[in-house]
């Protein structure tokens, strides 16, 4: 494979980090165009500086191309995809954009089922309850500038080392800790992530093979429940929790928050297709897998080494898991 010149928006967070690690590692050239406000500059890369919604550095970005590929981690308003897209149209082969599986609406989650609705007007920032509808909205306005040489991927939940939100890191974390671990409704209850190195490795892959489609991109091959998730966690921390698991009617009535307070639990009939994502496509791509225990193990050292004072921004605190707990026990029977 020939050497790339892929530019990254952003590059030095999470999903962008990874990407940089592996196209690296697969013997490309990443240049990132950012602020320099997220995170430190990589040192192992050429930076452009500059803001994503200016469109005078956007313009510089595009020339200093050409690139044969532009990869877009942070785009979450149409109206910022569309100029990035068209300022890239002429200058790049390939706009690999990253949306969400939130961007579909209604049942179905397949690549070609129905997208959410677009917010009209659109706002001038993201919030949570527009979120899908926005990312779709950015799918058309990278189609609209590229056409078909455009990639979309709509991850599921993106796990591993660097992860900021905690929405996995939590349980390695607290399964570590041993003792009584409260666990969210069934034991087999299904559960899909993919882990955030595995995810980037194949979006390299993606461009250089120019795969100009639409792909859902969770893992595992084949969906982890969540009783193994969590038994993955406590063989590799060797530590002696024993999991409580609290039925999701008792969860919904103590007022426990899905997603943040228990991370991986989706409650009800919406669990169904956000933790049943068809990945046929991807692994026909060439999206492959590492092992959970591996996820897991490289995430609890990665969590290690942040400050003990760390906030965490997912899971129960102590306190209030231990409330619950007692209150599960003394539920009528």
């Amino acid at each position: 494979m020939t050497a790339m010149r892929i530019l990254v928006i952003g590059g030095t967070v999470f999903l962008g980090r990874a990407f940089t690690d592996a196209a690296l590692a697969a013997g490309h050239e990443a240049v990132h165009f950012n602020r320099g406000q997220s995170a430190s500059p990589d040192t192992r890369v050429r930076r452009i500086a500059g803001d994503r919604n200016d469109e005078a550095a956007l313009a510089a970005a595009a020339a200093a191309g050409p690139w044969e590929a532009v990869i877009d981690t942070s785009g979450y308003l149409p109206q910022v995809v569309r100029r990035s897209a068209n300022a890239f149209c002429g200058r790049a082969g390939s706009y690999l954009f990253v949306s969400s599986i939130s961007a579909y609406g209604g049942s179905g989650v397949d690549e070609d089922s129905p997208l959410q609705a677009v917010p009209d007007p659109l706002p001038d920032a993201m919030t949570p309850d527009k979120y899908g509808g926005l990312k779709a909205g950015c799918e058309a306005a990278a189609r609209q500038a590229f056409g078909e040489r455009t990639i979309i991927v709509r991850p599921g939940l993106i796990v591993g080392p660097h992860d900021p939100t905690d929405r996995f890191t939590w349980w390695p974390h607290r399964v570590s800790l041993g003792g009584r671990v409260a666990a969210p409704g069934s034991p087999v209850r299904n559960v899909q992530f993919i882990d955030v190195r595995d995810l980037a490795r194949w979006m390299v892959l993606a461009v250089e093979k120019r795969a100009h489609r639409t792909f859902n991109a969770t893992g595992p091959r084949v969906p982890a429940t969540m009783q193994e998730v969590l038994e993955a966690c406590r063989a590799v921390t060797g530590s002696d929790a024993r999991f409580e698991w609290i039925d999701e009617a008792f969860l919904a009535e103590t007022d426990v928050k899905p997603w943040t307070e228990m991370p991986l639990w989706v409650p009800g009939g919406a669990a169904g297709d956000l933790m049943d994502v068809p990945i046929a496509r991807a692994i026909a791509a060439g999206l492959a897998f590492r092992s959970l225990r591996e996820t897991v193990a490289d995430t609890l050292d990665w969590s290690l080494t942040r400050s003990p004072q760390h906030a965490w921004k997912a899971g129960l605190p102590a306190e209030r898991e231990a409330r619950l707990l007692r209150a599960w026990d003394a539920r009528p029977r």
